[in-house]
């Protein structure tokens, strides 16, 4: 299942506007997140397993693997991979799109954990502290020469022209040297993730591959430009480098598993499928295409599109192939959902919970279904699923909601206030939160868990956005 949130944690301050990124052409985190709106999200159980996959024994050879780092996909076409925060890494889909093989988004991946595992966030905040220190003194300085020139007249034109080059010229040294200490910190990302790759036995090829392909068509764009004013290396000085200390892994010409491949190209028609237009789908997927991949984009795209009934038959083919992928099941069951046939996305969501392992997201798909079937038989039991998925799962608005709508109708109006309240709280509308936690506390026993609850969201304050 593929659906959209909003990320509660804003990136925001110096940090939205100097993010790590993995590539020089995409050097700012989304304009969602500088509009202090939070980075629009992808949220899919299969694409998020996978990514796992691809940097759990990359985190682990950079001894970040307690660190709970975890993969957000970011809802953006463009090439981009950036940590903000020291524990999550995010990655654009159209990244995931752009990656013909796992090695290329490995490679990526491997770049960003060097970032993490560098300290690089938390350096480059030290570096932006001294700065400000440093243009805070530069201020004063040239402020007092512009008070003297001015206090002495005409005659100390000389000290009002030194206090304004006191104030201009140590501000652009400051700039070119945040500058320079970011290009740096790319460097050290691109070596430490090629150690990375080789420390795990996987090729850096993948990662050298990626640079070089978007820096070949920056190459133009880049030609004049003052490599100082530049916060990454200069492309082909940065591409070089790269490529002489990839070569020397021993891992270069290592392939990618088979298998690992085939989930990759199955991710990336799913994402394709879900968010391109059905004719840029049939371009990238025609009908005499019979892959796995193929049949898989045209049956979500037959789905969204309004074919449920061919699209049954198409997910139906997939489930006999693969028996054991509760992809298939999901989606199976999402189409019968959002097909208005709730009672029969049951048991296919059943299943895919089951195999899944009881994955978070695909317990709140099916926590809908027991809901959306008017059943007050399934009221029950879709409360103790929702409750275990959100706690499981605490950055997701839909198993609170579909959680409200369930105590409603089992007529807890107390639960369902505070359920409604954490939902409108992870999507960011912390006007709506606070309303309906302070109606819930007048529901609840003063004290009692659901008062505390409540309680805290009514005394959360809004996050700074500066």
């Amino acid at each position: 299942m593929l659906f959209r949130t909003v990320l509660r944690k804003k990136l925001s301050g110096p940090l939205a506007v100097l993010a790590s990124t993995a590539l020089v052409l995409a050097s700012a985190p989304p304009v969602a997140a500088q509009q202090n709106k939070g980075p629009p999200i992808l949220r899919d159980t299969e694409s998020e397993a996978l990514l796992r996959e691809y940097t759990r024994p990359i985190l682990r050879a950079a001894g970040l693997e307690k660190q709970n780092i975890q993969m957000v996909i970011i809802n953006d076409s463009s090439f981009n991979a950036f940590v903000a925060d020291g524990h999550r890494i995010f990655v654009n889909y159209g990244a995931i799109m752009q990656s013909e093989t796992p090695n290329q988004l490995i490679g990526v991946l491997a770049h960003e954990t060097g970032h993490l595992a560098g300290g690089h966030l938390s350096k480059l905040r030290q570096q932006l502290a001294n700065a400000q220190t440093m243009m805070i003194i530069t201020s004063l300085l040239g402020a007092g020469a512009l008070v003297a020139g001015a206090s002495t007249g005409g005659g100390g034109s000389g000290l009002a022209n030194a206090g304004a080059a006191a104030l201009a010229g140590p501000q652009e040294m400051v700039r070119r040297s945040l500058l320079s200490y970011q290009r740096q910190q790319e460097e050290n990302a691109d070596r430490a993730g090629v150690k990375f790759l080789t420390a795990t036995g996987q090729s850096p090829k993948g990662m050298y591959e990626t640079f070089k392909r978007f820096t070949n068509e920056s190459l133009f764009a880049a030609r004049g430009a003052d490599p100082y004013l530049q916060s990454h290396p200069m492309p082909a000085d940065r591409v070089a480098a790269l490529e002489e200390f990839a070569h020397s892994s021993p891992y270069w010409d290592k392939k990618d598993d088979s298998s690992l491949q085939m989930r990759h190209d199955m991710v990336r028609a799913k994402i394709s499928a879900f968010m391109d237009r059905p004719d840029t789908v049939n371009r990238r997927y025609p009908i005499s295409d019979t892959s796995m991949p193929a049949r898989y984009a045209h049956a979500i795209s037959t789905y969204l599109h309004g074919d449920l009934r061919s699209a049954l038959v198409q997910i139906d083919a997939l489930i006999q192939q693969q028996p054991n992928n509760p992809y298939f099941y999901e989606l199976r069951g999402q189409a019968l959902l959002e097909g208005g046939r709730p009672a029969e996305a049951i048991a296919p969501l059943r299943k895919a919970v089951a195999i899944s392992g009881s994955a978070p997201l695909i317990e709140m798909l099916l926590g809908q279904a027991l809901v959306a079937t008017d059943n007050k038989a399934y009221t029950d039991e879709a409360i103790t699923i929702l409750r275990t998925a959100v706690a499981r799962e605490t950055e997701a608005p839909l198993g609170y909601t579909q959680l409200a709508m369930a105590y409603g109708k089992k007529g807890d109006y107390a639960e369902a206030d505070l359920a409604s309240a954490q939902a409108a709280f992870l999507r960011g509308d912390n006007k709506t939160a606070r309303e309906l936690a302070s109606r819930a506390k007048t529901r609840f026993a003063i004290g009692s868990p659901g008062w505390v609850k409540a309680d805290d969201i009514v005394a959360a304050k809004p996050m700074k956005t500066n």
